[in-house]
């Protein structure tokens, strides 16, 4: 380990459904579980080992909804048992980071906490190890809401932008002007010609009683629901506490309901190899490919003329696909979904077809 404080804290929030990555990511088994990328270890594996390097084992939190903790355990056997949190339900960014802001108080009222998803890919451990450190420290002497933008390579209309100001207000920190959700083309091409544009990394850090300060002032009516509780949190009462709460709780991001909103958001420019994995296209893009272009995984794949294709399938399977360009295909069991590569946006759409028409049987 590099570095240990113990009032460094990481709450890694595990409990999406990875629904653009149907259908090999499935509700009873969502991506973050899952080896997108073939290197023997799942995303959820990967994220926790890289904050393991510099919090202490004891401080790491893994927020996921409740049909997930056998899941998590398995795969994190490390991680301290009472430091699997789970969610009733899925009510997005915000109600999660009140729940474990709140639990983690109560323990610790001097803690710096990172909350950053579970299912992201990042090359560069050390320079990401750095970049926490440097986000830590900062949010440890000040009252600051930091966000790590990263430093595009291309005009992506698939992620939300942030933009800063030049004048930065200690070691590479800056503070926010704007966010922009996810642009156009034009737009986006005109963020990365400005130079003043990040990737919203969708990673967070702060001190707890920022957090808490900003949950009070910008999200009240989520803020009282876990005040209301909060001597129920890290005693035996906290599950039907938090069934009780969740409920109530407003389905919202952290972005909208306080980054966006609050006067003291700062950025740290970041380049450490992100990706947030989050459609089949940023998987090809990081996948080895073969002469034609094709990221193949699947031990019986014949790609004959075909070229520039994510293809998946399962090994014992024999794949002949001929004349295919630019397309995703990925075979299951019971599903097999042939898509074309710039409509991958749709996926998401698809899977609500598919549920509308067919129940929940193929989700």
């Amino acid at each position: 380990m590099t570095y240990v404080n113990r009032h460094f804290y990481v709450a890694i929030m595990a409990g999406g459904i990875g629904s653009r990555f149907w259908p090999y990511s499935r509700t009873d088994y969502p991506k973050q579980f899952l080896d997108i990328l073939n290197t023997g270890k799942s995303l959820l594996q990967w994220t926790y080992e890289r904050f393991s390097q510099f919090i202490p084992r004891e401080n790491i939190f893994v927020v996921t909804h409740q049909h997930y903790i056998g899941k998590v355990q398995e795969q994190l056997p490390d991680v301290v048992v009472d430091n699997i949190v789970p969610e009733p339900s899925r009510k997005n960014t915000a109600p999660c980071i009140a729940y474990i802001s709140h639990k983690i108080y109560g323990q610790d009222p001097k803690a710096n906490i990172i909350c950053a998803p579970a299912d992201h890919l990042i090359m560069d451990a050390t320079a990401f190890t750095s970049t926490c450190l440097n986000a830590l420290m900062f949010v440890q002497k000040n009252s600051a809401l930091v966000t790590l933008g990263i430093k595009p390579t291309r005009p992506d209309t698939g992620y939300g932008y942030i933009q800063f100001e030049t004048q930065q207000v200690a070691d590479n920190v800056y503070p926010v002007k704007t966010f922009t959700e996810k642009p156009n083309l034009e737009l986006a091409r005109t963020f990365i010609q400005s130079g003043d544009f990040l990737w919203n990394a969708g990673i967070f850090v702060w001190n707890v009683k920022t957090i808490l300060a900003a949950l009070k002032t910008y999200l009240p009516e989520v803020d009282e629901l876990f005040q209301q509780y909060r001597s129920a949190l890290n005693t035996p009462g906290e599950k039907k506490a938090i069934e009780t709460i969740y409920p109530q709780c407003t389905n919202i991001s952290i972005d909208y309901g306080i980054m966006e909103k609050a006067d003291n958001v700062y950025v740290i420019p970041a380049n450490f190899g992100w990706s947030d994995l989050g459609t089949w296209a940023s998987a090809y893009e990081n996948l080895e490919r073969d002469d034609s272009g094709n990221a193949i995984q699947g031990k019986n794949v014949m790609m004959i003329d075909a070229t520039n294709c994510m293809v998946r399938a399962p090994h014992d399977k024999l794949l002949v696909l001929q004349g295919l360009d630019e397309f995703i295909v990925v075979d299951t069991n019971d599903v097999l979904l042939i898509c074309r590569k710039d409509n991958e946006q749709a996926i998401k759409e698809y899977v609500a077809e598919v549920k509308r028409n067919k129940g929940e049987k193929y989700l």
